[in-house]
């Protein structure tokens, strides 16, 4: 856990780089983020849902080799698998990793499958938030395909972040980002969509907890739908261990 100094040095650092680098957006900031500012110690995390692959397409520009880690639950939908491999071969991703919960998590945790069935956080905590923690020890930075419009929720998410209890900087480089931009970027690269997308699952996670949305919904309200819960955890994770 960071101290109330170091805390107050990250948010310092998150400053600098909004200043030096809050007007680039796409491959180019992802470029000077990786080659100049963070060495090679900055990963994307994905989940290769409904809008991940222009994310992916601006890492893939910016290098091939960029470091991407997608969390496997072990509860994923098959098409999302599907869609992984689909994505890594059209886009020429060559640092895609795929991580998950041990098998002594799941034994000591959910040895019998239906975790989430009791606490979808617990659940959550297990077989995403631990994993992607472990996955990110050596790196200082890592970015994410968040956006504003996305969810009210996510409504005033910036550039950059100090993610609270470590010392690592979160990046959201599409945060600005509206839809129809993203259909754009989609049609002017001609990127694969999710198969799940065209039968109403406009964002997918796990598929015990996700549900196709309701024409103009929030495109997050199929997740844990009829629960309070909003996000799976890792972008709330703690280092004291929990999911807040």
């Amino acid at each position: 856990m960071l101290d109330g100094l170091a805390q107050a040095v990250k948010r310092d650092r998150v400053t600098d780089l909004t200043e030096r680098y809050g007007r680039l957006d796409g491959a180019v900031l992802l470029n000077a983020l990786l080659r100049d500012e963070f060495d090679g110690r900055v990963a994307v995390v994905s989940s290769f849902g409904t809008e991940s692959a222009v994310l992916l397409a601006l890492a893939a520009e910016a290098d091939p080799s960029f470091p991407v880690l997608f969390v496997d639950t072990g509860k994923l939908f098959g098409e999302t698998l599907r869609y992984r491999d689909k994505l890594v071969s059209a886009l020429g991703l060559t640092g895609v990793r795929t991580i998950g919960p041990t098998g002594a998590d799941l034994a000591a945790e959910d040895p019998d499958g239906l975790l989430f069935t009791r606490s979808h956080d617990a659940c959550c905590h297990l077989r995403k938030t631990v994993p992607l923690d472990r996955a990110l020890e050596g790196f200082d930075a890592w970015v994410t395909g968040r956006k504003r419009f996305q969810a009210s929720t996510r409504a005033a998410l910036p550039l950059f972040e100090a993610e609270e209890g470590t010392g690592r900087i979160k990046i959201n480089p599409l945060a600005h980002w509206d839809r129809e931009r993203i259909e754009q970027e989609f049609t002017r690269r001609n990127l694969p969509r999710h198969p799940l997308e065209a039968d109403g699952f406009l964002s997918i996670g796990c598929f015990t907890c996700t549900e196709r949305v309701a024409p103009g919904a929030d495109p997050r309200s199929g997740r844990w739908a009829g629960t309070a819960k909003t996000e799976c955890g890792i972008h709330t994770f703690k280092k004291t261990g929990t999911a807040q």
